[in-house]
């Protein structure tokens, strides 16, 4: 039986561990072919490992920041010469940022939040959209948070940051929504154990918190060509 992402190219940033591994995995026991994009080599050669010992086929790994805007400009064309096309796109990777008083944030900390959670997803559309048009049934999720939705004092750069992600990304949903194949929706993945939560709440028991691979199939669901679903934020609890 083939699966329900057969032979598709998806890319997923932050894969090297959390969700992004958890999703990595996932979309490798579907038959995606996965493009895995993480700052350190290391940490995208052991998920690389775990997807090969499921019994998916080698990963094409990129070690990259995605601050450097001008390497997500040479992704879109390197898979473009490869691929020709692209079938699924996982904007995952994110950092949480400095827990503040709004005042008190630092420039140099407030443009590396919005560099990392929203305009490195803004370079990955502009680089990638040309790709997931060619593709029949593109698709796009973006992982948000549901800071995004109220405010939360100390959490303003993260909270703002999510806040926009998630308008850019259905406003590009509406765009394209009747004149491409491509479907975006935002992820609003709840409390998940991941390196990130722990940064947050040190004193919480991450044991007491759902595994990222327990989210992974509402991933997929968006991720398969029969979605229809687009301009949405789904919440995973």
């Amino acid at each position: 039986m083939t699966g329900r992402l057969d032979g598709r190219i998806a890319v997923v940033t932050g894969a090297s561990r959390g969700i992004g591994a958890a999703v990595a995995k996932r979309f490798a026991r579907e038959g995606a072919h996965l493009v895995l994009i993480a700052r350190t080599q290391g940490g995208l050669e052991e998920v690389d490992d775990a997807v090969r010992t499921e019994g998916g086929s080698a990963a094409t790994l990129v070690p990259l920041d995605l601050r450097d805007f001008e390497a997500l400009d040479r992704l879109g064309a390197a898979l473009h010469e490869r691929h020709g096309k692209l079938d699924v796109l996982v904007g995952n990777a994110g950092i949480l940022g400095p827990l503040s008083p709004v005042g008190h944030i630092e420039p140099d900390s407030w443009q590396q939040v919005m560099d990392v959670n929203l305009t490195a997803n803004w370079r990955l559309i502009r680089s990638l959209d040309p790709l997931l048009r060619q593709s029949d049934a593109g698709r796009a999720i973006f992982v948000s948070s549901g800071v995004a939705g109220f405010a939360k004092p100390y959490w303003g750069a993260y909270a703002a940051s999510k806040a926009a992600l998630e308008m850019m990304v259905k406003v590009y949903a509406a765009e394209v929504e009747r004149i491409t194949p491509v479907r975006a929706n935002i992820l609003d993945p709840g409390v998940v154990r991941t390196a990130m939560r722990a940064e947050a709440f040190p004193g919480e028991d991450p044991m007491s918190l759902p595994h990222p691979d327990d989210i992974a199939d509402i991933f997929l669901d968006l991720a398969d060509p029969a979605c229809t679903r687009t301009g949405e934020v789904v919440r995973a609890s």
